[in-house]
């Protein structure tokens, strides 16, 4: 019954996005209440709707009541829900819960009167005006005034805010709203900080089961130039998990303008929000779509044909509205980048990827996955052990489930492979994972920027000495000769320290993958060596591309899948599919990559093809910097 109400809920959201102006999602703009304020004036809500309706097509508007403690009045809120709904669109109200957004997101006080008093007034003027009610990603708690203090007692802070912040939801948001207008629906969005919900009361368990929707902050912005270096893939991987979370309740993705230092980044956040099938996209915010978007530092690629042709979208730029400007908005940017997933998107099947595990309110290895996902190796993040997958990758945070050894070994028992991290063997050192091997995670460190691989005895093929190759610090994993074997290791002065490590358990395989200490080092491993670990962390999956890392891939369970290149140069990727197969298709473009036969690898066996391996089918694929393109195989 469950799983017939989540296909109902999802064919809904799907009737309802292609009901809109985009036919496999739909999109919205979040209009803060300060903007909304400037609303008065009837004339300047026409002139900016003219603006941003000339270069996206919105299907709905979030029409914020309250933020920094700033209410709108309820004529106001009349007014311009009326604009909308008479041309079609789609409202809700919206909040954020603010206390000082400039003072470092300062959050209201929940064990203050006043302040809680100020959320519930809050929540009944939303009710009283719309149907739909979503908490833009700022209800947590990072107070720690005096009555706050009072109330932790004893409880960790974590402890503390999650039970807090549940009770809050309850009764401040949920029942103030409900009482109000018993039909709404209140919808809690998620930031993108996930790995550290629970220390500000986010709480992944309870939450989503207690609100009537969820919605994911997909901005991951710049990967370095920002303050909390989110990976591009994070874009897309955060989607899939909280689809995971609450399947068909998750609403949709929110992209804001910050940290894009050039005009790509924007367009890609965008795209892989809809290459993870979100239903909605929430452009943040209104008043910044009216903006001008200048191409930013891309001359390295600007002269090749991207995905995002910057300079295209400027030549066919024409203003539209008083006060346009002369040159490309956000707006603009935006009407491009959801068109061209539009165009895609509804030819993708199902997401699938490599099943792993993070326990709700869980950390360790923070952010992880998506440095794997990286590296080209899909990702499908669930909150619940995967007992059905074949291959199962464990990081660090699954050791917050008490009983994740008696987990890894059933696996093993069934005939199944675990891949865990170095962080994660290190957490579980005396809880059991003994029983399973004798290896452990060493207090010593090893740089090296030397690599060999092999399969057996004296069957060892070296990379070579590189001085350009970036030295890469990595920590020690210790291990008995011939009770486990090295795949791969990496060589400082004679010495070998194992990278991927193999290790027989009943009838199944566990893997330990050692990581290294600063994670953006996956990038600088040769592809010799992802290479092994894509063999082990992706056996048995039915496409893989080798090539260099900051290329991500995107699969579906209808065959086809996506490979975006983030890399400010043209990638060169060798894709491999399982089957027999003699083209590539461009679902795009229409174009055909013919198959061709690869030279038998030379070095250790584990390279070589196994008699009793299914067809495979292999491709050159080239993909142009900051770029996509989908594929299905034809025979």
């Amino acid at each position: 019954m469950k799983k017939t109400l989540c296909l109902l809920s999802c064919l809904a959201a799907l009737c309802a996005a292609r009901a809109g102006n985009y036919q496999n999602f739909g999109v919205a703009v979040y209009i803060p209440v300060r903007v909304v304020d400037t609303f008065a004036d009837p004339k300047v809500l026409e002139s900016q709707w003219d603006v941003i309706n000339s270069q996206v097509k919105v299907d709905k508007v979030y029409i914020e009541v309250q933020r920094d403690g700033i209410l709108a009045s309820d004529k106001l809120l009349e007014d311009v829900k009326k604009f909308f709904v008479d041309r079609g669109v789609r409202v809700a109200a919206g909040s954020a819960f603010t206390g000082a957004e400039a003072e470092q997101f300062k959050s209201f006080c929940y064990t203050d009167p006043e302040n809680r008093e100020f959320v519930k007034k809050t929540s009944e003027l939303a009710a009283r005006h719309f149907d739909e009610f979503i908490l833009d990603d700022f209800f947590f708690n990072n107070s720690k005034t005096d009555s706050d203090i009072a109330a932790k007692g004893e409880r960790s802070w974590t402890d503390f805010r999650l039970a807090l912040m549940d009770e809050a939801g309850a009764n401040l948001i949920l029942k103030a709203a409900k009482d109000v207008n018993p039909k709404i629906k209140v919808v809690i969005k998620f930031p993108n900080w996930y790995e550290h919900f629970q220390g500000n009361g986010f709480d992944l368990d309870k939450e989503p089961k207690m609100f009537d929707g969820i919605y994911t902050g997909t901005e991951t912005r710049d990967p370095v130039m920002t303050d909390q270096f989110l990976q591009q893939y994070e874009s897309y991987q955060i989607i899939r998990f909280f689809e995971n979370i609450k399947p068909g309740g998750n609403g949709g993705g929110w992209v804001d303008t910050y940290g894009s230092l050039y005009a790509d980044r924007y367009a890609e956040q965008l795209w892989d929000t809809m290459f993870a099938k979100a239903r909605e996209m929430t452009l943040f915010n209104w008043e910044l779509l009216t903006l001008k978007a200048g191409s930013g530092a891309r001359s390295q690629w600007e002269s090749l044909p991207t995905s995002f042709d910057y300079n295209a979208v400027a030549k066919d730029y024409k203003p539209v509205g008083e006060g346009a400007p002369d040159t490309p908005s956000w707006g603009t940017l935006a009407g491009v980048a959801l068109r061209q997933a539009d165009a895609v998107v509804g030819k993708l099947g199902n997401p699938i990827g490599i099943a792993s595990y993070k326990p709700y309110q869980s950390t360790g290895e923070d952010f992880l996955h998506n440095y794997i996902g990286m590296l080209g190796i899909p990702i499908d993040l669930r909150p619940e052990f995967p007992t059905d997958a074949k291959v199962v990758l464990l990081t660090e945070s699954a050791k917050f489930d008490k009983d994740i050894v008696a987990k890894i070994r059933k696996q093993l028992e069934d005939g199944k492979s675990v891949v865990i991290t170095s962080g994660l063997l290190r957490a579980l050192k005396g809880k059991g994972i003994e029983s399973i091997c004798e290896t452990e995670v060493t207090d010593s460190k090893v740089l090296a920027r030397d690599y060999s691989t092999g399969w057996g005895a004296g069957d060892r093929t070296g990379l070579g000495a590189d001085e350009n190759r970036p030295a890469i610090l990595f920590p020690e994993v210790h291990f008995l000769t011939n009770d486990a074997w090295g795949l791969v290791s990496a060589v400082e002065n004679g010495n070998g320290y194992p990278i991927m490590l193999m290790d027989r358990y009943s009838k199944g395989i566990l893997y330990v993958w050692t990581i290294p200490d600063n994670f953006r080092n996956l990038y600088a491993l040769p592809g010799a060596v992802t290479a092994v670990i894509k063999n082990v962390v992706m056996g048995g999956f039915f496409v893989r591309f080798d090539g260099p890392s900051q290329v991500a891939l995107f699969a579906y369970d209808n065959g086809t899948f996506v490979i975006e290149s983030y890399l400010p140069t043209q990638a060169e990727t060798r894709v491999t599919v399982q089957g027999t197969f003699t083209k590539l298709r461009n679902l795009v473009t229409g174009e055909a990559i013919a198959s061709y036969v690869p030279e038998e690898p030379k070095g250790f066996p584990w390279h070589r093809r196994r008699a009793d391996a299914p067809p495979t089918s292999h491709f050159l694929v080239p993909i142009m910097p900051h770029s996509f393109a989908a594929f299905a195989a034809e025979k």
